[in-house]
Formats: C-alpha cells, structure tokens, sequence
C-alpha cells in the first residue's frame, strides 16, 4: 500500500501570464511522470482543457474515459468553492493515488491561490496529499508597463493614458495575493522585455514575495522540469503566515472575494486568415474592456487547429493538433467587464468583415 504523499504543484497568475503554457511544457517533459491534471476554467468554453488535451496525457480517447487523468473545473473559481468543487476531485485522486506520481492544478486568472492551499490542510487531504509548491506566473511585458506598480495613483494616470490599461484596483490586490502565496515566481514573456524591464518587474515582484522564493525568468514557460517540480515547500504548512488582502476559507471551505464585475462570452465567426481574425480581436479589445481572449480558429485548407490567444493587443498563436472530424469552428472566450454578448458578437461579425476588406 502506498503511503507517500502525492506531491501538487498550484499554478497561478493573472489572465494571460502564460499558466496554460507552462502546464503544456510540463506535461511535454514528464519524462514518464505520471500526473493528473486539474483545470480550473473561467467561462463557458473549456478552452484550457481543450489545449492541454493535446498533451498526450491520455483524455481524448475513450479507453482513458474510466481512468481519465485532466479534471475540468468549470462551475467557479476553486478559491470560492473548495468545498464543492475541489474536495470530490481530490477524492477521486486519492482513489487512484497508485496511478498517480504528481498533481497539477492550473487556477483561472481570477483564483487566490491561498485558501486552495489551506484547504491542503483538511485531514483527509493532508494524509494523502502535499503541496510540493506554488508556482505563480508573472506577465513580464505587463508587469513592467506599470499595470500593478505599488503607487495605486500612478496605475491609475498610466490606465487612463493607455486603454490596454483599464484594471480596476482590486486586480492589483490579486496580483499581490497571487505573488504572497508563492514558493516560485515565474516572471515570463522575458523575449518581450529587455535588461531594464526585467529589473523592473524584479523590484515590483520582491517585496511581495518572502526572501526565499525565487523570481526565475522565462520564455514560454520553458523551463527545466527540476526548477518546477520536486520542490518540497509543504505550503500547506506555511500558508496560514503569508499577508492577503482578501482573507481565508471560513468553515465551508469559501473565501472572501468576489468576481462580479467580471463578465466571460463567447463569440463564434467563419474566419478567413490568422490576421484577419487577430485584427478583430484587437478592434474588440480596443473598443471594449476585454482584458483576455482565448480561442480556436479553424482556417481555410488548414488540417490543425488554431490557437490563438490575447491580452491588450498582445496575441499569439500556434497550431496545436489536427481538428477531430465535424470538430472545426472558430470560437473564442471574452473576459472583461460589462461585457454583452449579442452586441460583442455583432461587433466582431462587423471588425471580421473590415479586417478582410482591408487585407
């Protein structure tokens, strides 16, 4: 009977750091390591799940449906339903725990990573399981930028000169939770950056983050698979002394915060070209208050499918695995504020066309 603690690895980070990248690039170099997989979505498209399935970790067959290894959570943010949504997972992992060598959970951009850890401390959880580390993951370029600079008044003048900017105060006090849970911090995009903004972003995220957490620089997350697993912080049982603005779990596993002023949409559309369906997205980022977009689209000719991916009017994308058959359809995930579907769906229907008469 195996008695070893299954070791966690939490990978956190705001909306577009590069958590999904990172994931992909581990589950990439397992090396035989056989790990199981929780992804804590945000929105109605299971978009994080549909790109790490493409990982080879065993989901998209039908022999793996009785013994699947990715776990998608979809129905809210794991800080605010631990009890609901975390505990059953874990506990069909722990039935498993013969099968398994190591756990990765990828939070939504909007999780505290602090009351999923303390949850790590429930008895049935805690004979069974150990966070091995917190792994938070930095947006390099817009750390740098000024988005979460310490001087709330100087956020708030850079916001209003750049639309790209437009983050309320509350995501700073994320970002500062999300960098106070750390055990590693990952500041990424760093092909993005030069040596000045790269110290910048080093003296934003330090006094955040206790002395002994690392800040390690990155270029898609591609990192040695010894800087991010077999770290052996047992966060759980220093988590109670890290500073959050937010506070802890009460007794039925929530914590205090709130994602109501965040809004996820879906928008659908025939798309012509990469850039074509890139320009769109931009127009719809520069007219509304869309701070992520992820999606597929499916090209003309093209067999693999498209990933594209955004923050302000940063994208990128890549192909990732061919189309399973009936599959193929352009769809991308919004998250902003004050966000209407039916006019975003129109709005993007009106920048595709443009963006093709302009081409």
């Amino acid at each position: 009977m195996q008695t070893r603690k299954i070791p966690v690895t939490v990978v956190t980070g705001f909306l577009g750091s590069g958590k999904t990248t990172l994931m992909r690039h581990i589950m990439s170099h397992a090396q035989g390591l056989r790990l199981a997989v929780i992804v804590n979505e945000f929105g109605e498209l299971g978009i994080d799940g549909e790109i790490l399935k493409g990982c080879g970790i065993g989901c998209d067959d039908e022999a793996a449906s009785a013994d699947r290894n990715l776990y998608e959570l979809a129905n809210g943010c794991l800080c605010c339903t631990v009890q609901e949504e975390f505990y059953p997972v874990m506990e069909q992992l722990l039935e498993r725990r013969e099968r398994i060598d190591h756990v990765l959970i990828e939070t939504s951009g909007l999780a505290l990573p602090k009351p999923l850890v303390q949850a790590f401390n429930w008895p049935s959880i805690k004979n069974a399981f150990t966070v091995d580390a917190v792994i938070t993951v930095v947006d390099g370029p817009a750390a740098a930028s000024g988005q979460f600079a310490a001087n709330p008044d100087a956020v708030d003048a850079q916001r209003k000169a750049d639309p790209n900017l437009d983050h309320e105060s509350p995501l700073h006090e994320l970002f500062e939770d999300q960098l106070s849970s750390a055990d590693l911090v990952i500041v990424n995009k760093t092909d993005l950056m030069d040596a000045d903004a790269l110290a910048k972003v080093e003296a934003l995220v330090r006094p955040e983050i206790p002395p002994e957490v690392k800040i390690v620089p990155a270029q898609m997350g591609k990192l040695d698979l010894h800087a991010l697993l077999g770290l052996q912080a047992a966060s759980e049982e220093t988590i109670h002394l890290r500073h959050d603005h937010h506070g802890s779990v009460d007794d039925e596993g929530h914590a205090d915060h709130h994602h109501d002023d965040f809004d996820s949409v879906v928008v659908n559309a025939h798309i012509e070209s990469r850039d074509q369906a890139i320009a769109a997205l931009q127009t719809l980022v520069e007219q509304h208050t869309i701070y992520r977009v992820k999606g597929f689209a499916a090209l003309p000719g093209a067999a693999m499918r498209l990933v594209v991916q955004g923050v302000g009017r940063r994208f990128d994308s890549y192909f990732d695995r061919r189309w399973s058959e009936g599959e193929a359809a352009s769809r991308f995930v919004l998250i902003g504020e004050d966000l209407d579907q039916p006019a975003l769906q129109r709005a993007f229907d009106a920048a595709l066309a443009n963006a093709l008469v302009q081409a």
